[in-house]
């Protein structure tokens, strides 16, 4: 894969990436067959990226408690890379916020 050096589409989604806490696994042709599984230790943490049946690529968060079954992680490709995001905070539903304000005259 080659990219020109001046490609700014390129450039600010890389920047993004790092920023928000995405991380670059590996190329999309280290897993081509559906079945196939990349495992890596990312910050400590056992992350297995699989090629699923249907040819999506997802990553799981291997859990070393007892009976515990592997957590999804955000999974994204672009430009032919696969990169992870373990934020929890990146995992959790979060519903709108209320804001409870109370009037200085009361």
């Amino acid at each position: 894969m080659t990219v020109p050096p001046d490609d700014r589409v390129f450039r600010r989604e890389m920047a993004t990436a790092y920023r928000s806490g995405w991380h670059f696994i590996d190329l999309v042709t280290a897993i081509p067959h559906r079945g196939d599984s990349l495992m890596v230790t990312l910050f400590g943490e056992p992350v297995v990226v699989v090629r699923e049946d249907d040819e999506d690529v997802r990553a799981y968060r291997c859990l070393r408690r007892p009976r515990g079954a592997p957590r999804p992680v955000r999974c994204a490709i672009r430009y032919d890379m696969i990169f992870v995001n373990l934020d929890q905070r990146d995992h959790q539903l979060v519903g709108p916020r209320t804001t409870i304000a109370t009037p200085r005259s009361a």
